[in-house]
């Protein structure tokens, strides 16, 4: 969830992506061990058993250490997740630590895949069988593999009403929690693919919701949209995503005009709708509108 209440979510990477980085980090860990064999070779040892036990032990430590390595360092990618653009995080979305990448890398040696990749099996129908394809080592050390290559979503764009800027900005919004301004923003951006019977309600609801919150009602003769676009907006420009932005001029002494018609919208923008319902009433008690504003014709 991110300051402006936008919710960024990457997808779960999938069975194909994950054996594919998995061959690729299983390539570099062979290529690995055939190089020491072959240096141990011409090193000259001719004790058998010390030989052997050179020998499993670099095993484990490429077996186990590779992992542990790369995950711990890059915040979790091995050479296989980066060329597939995964990347291993906590349930909780956060980067992992030591001890994460050391409980997956044991599992994968113990359980998943087997000293010798013998009980790759185990991965296999686990990862098929989990709603997030999960392996035992990640059901145990909390994580799961998402995809850091996705599509750029772009946010719909909330424009402050000229007419409200200096309203919006003596606004308290310490109260806003992150949940309701999603809320907001995703009313504002299915504003004209609602229904006119959904759409009056839900708004006045949300603007209700909001004015409780930040303890503040719409002025006299806002309708909820525009009350709902300047209190986003202010939370953004405050949040230092919406001041500096070209084209962003503050004007406090226009009246308000609804947004365009859907049609003429620009691409990437908000999509507008002109309210059909008549707007918020003015509290009890509430002081005159701010000079120059008026209600939508």
């Amino acid at each position: 969830m991110t300051g402006e209440a936008v919710v960024l979510e990457l997808p779960i990477a999938q069975l194909a992506s994950r054996a594919a980085a998995f061959a690729i980090d299983v390539a570099v860990q062979a290529a690995a061990l055939v190089l020491f064999m072959l240096a141990l070779s011409v090193s000259g040892v001719t004790d058998e058993a010390l030989f052997a036990a050179l020998a499993l032990s670099f095993f484990v430590l490429v077996r186990v250490g590779y992992s542990v390595l790369f995950e711990t360092l890059s915040r979790g990618r091995t050479l296989g997740k980066m060329a597939l653009g995964l990347r291993v995080v906590r349930d909780d979305g956060g980067p992992i630590r030591f001890r994460q990448a050391l409980t997956r890398a044991l599992a994968g040696a113990i359980v998943d895949f087997g000293p010798v990749l013998a009980w790759s099996a185990v991965a296999l129908f686990v990862s098929l069988f989990s709603p997030r394809s999960k392996r035992v080592g990640d059901y145990l050390a909390g994580t799961v593999v998402i995809r850091e290559r996705a599509a750029r979503t772009v946010a719909p764009n909330i424009a402050m009403p000229p007419a409200l800027a200096g309203w919006a900005a003596q606004l308290d919004l310490t109260g806003l929690s992150d949940e309701l301004a999603l809320m907001a923003r995703q009313y504002l951006a299915r504003y004209a693919e609602l229904s006119d019977r959904a759409r009056e309600p839900l708004g006045h609801q949300l603007a209700q919701d909001v004015a409780v919150r930040i303890g503040t009602p719409p002025p006299w003769g806002v309708p909820p949209w525009a009350y709902l676009q300047a209190v986003l907006a202010e939370r953004r420009r405050r949040a230092g995503g919406y001041a500096g932005t070209p084209g962003w001029t503050p004007v406090t002494q226009q009246p308000l005009a609804p947004p365009a018609t859907p049609s003429a919208a620009a691409p990437g923008e908000l999509p507008a709708a002109t309210p059909s319902a008549a707007p918020l009433p003015a509290a009890p008690g509430e002081p005159t509108p701010p000079r120059g504003f008026a209600p939508p014709s």
